[in-house]
């Protein structure tokens, strides 16, 4: 099968998509390697960017839904998770209210770690499935990274950066980042 140039896979804004998801799991990678505020400020400035480039990805209609793949391991998330969880500390966790649910009015716990590195997977599967050599596993790659833009990464995106904007924002005068009060 030939691959066509001009078909949605090769889009603009996948191919932005694929940069800043690139540059995310890069990042994401050497986590451990970064100071706590550095991290933090990366994530503040990367996840408006990730969300915009999610919320551009085109509809791609699937040919063969067979040759969709999932790529990063268990160990692989809580290696990433429990970095960022000791990295954020005392500023991991934080209660938000999520007006969209009507059953549940009461305050939900939520972990930047855990969303970020939910982020990082959705990332991480979509360019191992984008960098093969078939147009089915590009377009699976495409699709499945919209389909999990609008039922979970997106919305967990807006959480956690909504949570990093209280811790930055609320510490702007210190060095490292202490705790805050849960308000969300």
């Amino acid at each position: 099968m030939t691959e066509i140039p001009n078909h949605p896979v090769y889009h603009k804004n996948v191919i932005e998509m694929l940069t800043v998801a690139n540059d995310f799991c890069l990042t994401m990678d050497k986590s451990g390697e970064m100071s706590k505020t550095a991290l933090m400020n990366y994530l503040q400035k990367i996840s408006p960017l990730l969300y915009i480039k999610g919320s551009l990805l085109p509809e791609i209609e699937v040919s063969n839904p067979d040759a969709n793949e999932r790529f990063l391991t268990e160990e692989k998330w809580e290696w990433l998770f429990n970095e960022l969880r000791k990295k954020f500390g005392n500023n991991d966790e934080f209660w938000y209210v999520d007006s969209l649910e009507k059953n549940q009015p009461d305050p939900i716990k939520g972990s930047m770690a855990e969303y970020f590195t939910d982020i990082y997977q959705d990332m991480k599967d979509f360019l191992e499935l984008y960098q093969k050599s078939s147009l089915a596993a590009k377009e699976n790659a495409v699709h499945e990274l919209k389909r999990s833009f609008e039922k979970r990464w997106g919305y967990r995106n807006v959480v956690a950066h909504k949570a990093l904007h209280y811790v930055l924002m609320n510490n702007t005068q210190n060095e490292e980042l202490f705790d805050y009060p849960s308000i969300f």
